[in-house]
């Protein structure tokens, strides 16, 4: 009690004398306090395919996306090899882990397509998500990611991810999913805006070896920022908002006309860690624009950076990882 009046009255003392003093040391730690804040929320979310084991930076990580398990005609949900390790892993770290269902594979099979479709009419809907809700807790993981997209999200979507976001925040578990405005957003209703703890915005694939008459950037910085004010018009938060992007690039030339991780690209074509494009014909986002995005992301507020995916980034000084890293640190330390 003598240590607390003590101090009572020092602080009294420093006002009474010194009142400008303890109004900027107060605006400073506003100030400082308010920044700290804002970066300890920032989003870094990596997806990792599990097709194979992956080394992964979780020390640069806040979440880990495992891509990809889908159910079969029961709704009973595949299990891959590496997942346990990676789920163990992560959570050493403190990093939180999800289960990333469907991808963009599944979302444009014609068979998986009607699977899911299925799954979540109205007759069958609820049996399924007690079985992802069992999955969850059975496996240790934080939540579910639901990457359907294009012709794989239907009339039912809004209504799943409504009783998946139910089930899932009972158990205090994350509910995300992938999203892009370009591949059935219009079919995402603005009321599932809110369910989700987040949606990572893929803004990349603008273009790509699927449209040769349209070579060039898949992944510009002015894509990035068309994609991120579609889903705010959408009602999306900003904090809720993660913008994707690609640790790959595409090709349009004869010779290459098809999909390539940076870490490839930069060992093909030395000294290309700094630019977009290489040979007029292959596009990606070196460091530079990385770097430009992650900023944009931290000085507009909003949630994060999602990245796909890490099996293709570089090590040492040309990681793209490390590069969203630096840039986070850099705003910390401001």
């Amino acid at each position: 009690m003598k240590t607390i009046s003590k101090t009572y009255k020092m602080l009294r003392s420093l006002v009474v004398r010194h009142p400008l003093t303890v109004l900027v040391i107060f605006m400073m730690t506003a100030f400082f306090g308010a920044s700290t804040i804002v970066i300890a929320q920032t989003k870094v979310i990596g997806y990792v395919t599990n097709d194979r084991y992956h080394a992964v930076d979780y020390a640069k990580l806040t979440h880990l996306n495992i891509a990809f398990e889908n159910p079969d005609v029961s709704g009973d949900i595949s299990v891959s090899a590496a997942n346990d390790t990676y789920i163990r892993e992560a959570h050493s770290h403190g990093v939180k882990v999800l289960v990333s269902l469907a991808g963009g594979g599944a979302s444009h099979d014609p068979a998986m397509q009607a699977l899911y479709f299925d799954l979540i009419k109205d007759s069958s809907r609820s049996a399924f998500v007690q079985k992802i809700k069992a999955y969850v807790l059975a496996h240790n993981l934080d939540g579910v990611d639901v990457d359907l997209e294009g012709p794989a999200i239907n009339e039912d979507y809004g209504k799943f991810i409504s009783e998946l976001s139910t089930a899932l925040k009972a158990q205090g578990k994350l509910l995300t999913s992938a999203l892009s405005h370009l591949n059935g957003a219009p079919k995402v209703a603005d009321s599932t805006m809110h369910l989700f703890d987040f949606i990572n915005i893929m803004a990349y694939d603008q273009t790509g070896p699927w449209r040769p008459d349209k070579p060039g950037q898949h992944s510009s910085f002015e894509f990035a920022l068309e994609s991120l004010e579609y889903w705010i018009q959408r009602g999306l938060p900003k904090d809720k908002a993660v913008l994707g992007v690609p640790f790959y690039g595409y090709g349009f030339g004869p010779d290459f006309n098809q999909g390539m991780g940076f870490l490839e690209i930069i060992e093909r074509f030395p000294n290309s860690q700094n630019a977009d494009v290489v040979g007029n014909t292959i596009y990606y986002n070196g460091i530079p624009t990385i770097s430009r995005k992650v900023q944009h992301v931290l000085d507009h507020g909003y949630g994060g950076i999602m990245i796909w995916q890490l099996g293709h980034d570089a090590s040492g000084e040309f990681s793209l990882l490390g590069t969203i890293h630096k840039v986070i640190q850099k705003k910390a330390s401001r």
